[in-house]
């Protein structure tokens, strides 16, 4: 188990449950814009908050936006991220100092020989006096060179070397805990430290992380330094994290998407947490379970169908957390035929099973495993928002009638006893009676081709 890191209120590491952050692309200078995209990112779920403090206007700027955010009551811990002249910034600038809530340093480029000491020194204990934690980040693209050359003058000596890349690793490995050990030694508790190593990689971020894990237990910061754009950056991103997530490895994750130009910088947040959810480690929202469709589903309705309730869950769920603690852990179904439509429906808290092609125009609803009512027309998704709305209020309120989450007041849409299964067998006999007019016309087809 690591060690717990308080961060501004967010804990870090432990038992806690693994954090979701994310970093604003905004010039922090820029106030205005900083809040309002920090603010974004918090809304969207982003549990820590990241700035670029590059600049004494960056610095400058960092205990106004903190004071705006904390006014419009975003609570997201902010975390200052510093390479080069962080030692500067931060001695310069000592309110913002003490506004962030943790310091990330990079200790492959805040100096070279004497002054990466130094200045590391100078970070570490500012950090100290102002009573911050912070992570200390590896990325490959900034390894410290004299640490990479004494490991490489090492391994040619070596009668068996290794691999050039194996020695890299190696090298991201002892940087981070040869700078934890020596922020120890200039008074940086272990309980205010997080490491990371970042590489761009899936297998060498799998490797590096092992490594780490295994010989250190401070706090552990997931994520490919550069995970690239759209759907690419997002499948190298759940590859590289899954596989160290269900190795128990990983505190917090981000998610470094390059979003398209004018793209959502939230989509990264949404990817950390799918990755999240989708491994059973956390629930941020309900999770709606739609077919993929094939041949009996010709008609989009389902898809379309499936694609607005998950925006307007989307859309209801910062309502539904405030007044209904719990309801992301809520299972909804929207299916496109007979064949999976009652079962899976009937699996979820509640579904729906829209009618394939061929099939009679109705849709039946279950709640809790019971069919609930039958829906028909052209209103069906309006209606079923209404009844989803509804189930939710029923089922999530606090107080009587809640309980372990099952609905314990009477369905406002109730059915005669028994009609549920006489529902289920109806539409089963349905698709029998339509595979055996199928298998029925194939056998004539053969016999007449035989007697020709």
């Amino acid at each position: 188990m690591t060690i717990p890191v308080n961060v501004g209120g967010v804990w870090v590491g432990g038992n806690h449950p693994i954090a979701v952050q994310s970093m604003t692309n905004t010039d922090t200078a820029d106030v205005a814009a900083t809040v309002e995209q920090a603010q974004a990112l918090a809304l969207a779920g982003s549990e820590l908050v990241r700035l670029t403090v590059n600049t004494r206007e960056a610095a400058r700027a960092v205990p106004e936006i903190v004071s705006r955010l904390r006014e419009s009551h975003t609570t997201a811990p902010v975390i200052g991220d510093f390479h080069y002249n962080g030692h500067i910034l931060l001695r310069e600038y000592p309110d913002c100092a003490r506004a962030l809530d943790k310091y990330r340093i990079n200790p492959g480029n805040v100096g070279m020989g004497r002054r990466h000491d130094d200045n590391f020194r100078s970070i570490i204990e500012i950090a100290v006096e102002n009573a911050k934690p912070v992570r200390i980040g590896v990325n490959w693209g900034s390894l410290d060179q004299s640490l990479v050359t004494r490991l490489m003058d090492e391994n040619a000596r070596r009668p068996d070397p290794r691999e050039s890349r194996e020695v890299i690793m190696e090298a991201m490995v002892v940087s981070a805990i040869e700078s934890a050990e020596m922020a120890r030694a200039y008074g940086m508790r272990a309980d205010r430290i997080i490491l990371s190593a970042k590489v761009s990689g899936v297998q060498d971020l799998i490797d590096v992380y092992r490594e780490l894990a295994a010989r250190s237990d401070y706090a552990l910061h997931l994520g490919l330094t550069e995970a690239g754009m759209g759907r690419g950056g997002m499948v190298r991103s759940t590859a590289a994290l899954s596989v160290l997530l269900q190795e128990g490895i990983g505190d917090t994750i981000r998610v470094s998407l390059t979003p398209a130009p004018g793209g959502d910088r939230c989509e990264e947040v949404r990817t950390c947490q799918d990755i999240l959810q989708s491994l059973g480690i956390r629930t941020f929202s309900p999770r709606v379970t739609a077919c993929p469709g094939c041949g009996r589903t010709t008609s989009t309705l389902f898809q379309e169908m499936a694609d607005d309730i998950q925006q307007y869950i989307g859309s209801q769920m910062p309502a539904w957390k405030e007044k209904y603690p719990g309801v992301e852990n809520l299972k909804i179904a929207v299916m496109g035929c007979v064949v999976n439509g009652p079962g899976e429906s009937k699996h979820a808290n509640i579904g729906i099973s829209l009618p394939g092609s061929g099939e009679e125009p109705k849709a039946p609803v279950y709640a809790d495993g019971r069919l609930m009512t039958t829906l028909k027309g052209g209103t069906i998704v309006k209606e079923f928002i209404a009844i989803l709305d509804e189930y939710v209020d029923r089922r999530e309120a606090p107080g009587e009638g809640h309980k372990s989450g099952r609905i314990l007041r009477p369905s406002p849409y109730p059915l005669p006893e028994g009609e549920d299964e006489k529902e289920t067998e109806c539409l089963l006999r349905l698709q029998r009676r339509k595979i055996s007019t199928s298998t029925e016309l194939s056998r004539s087809s053969s016999i007449v081709q035989r007697n020709i």
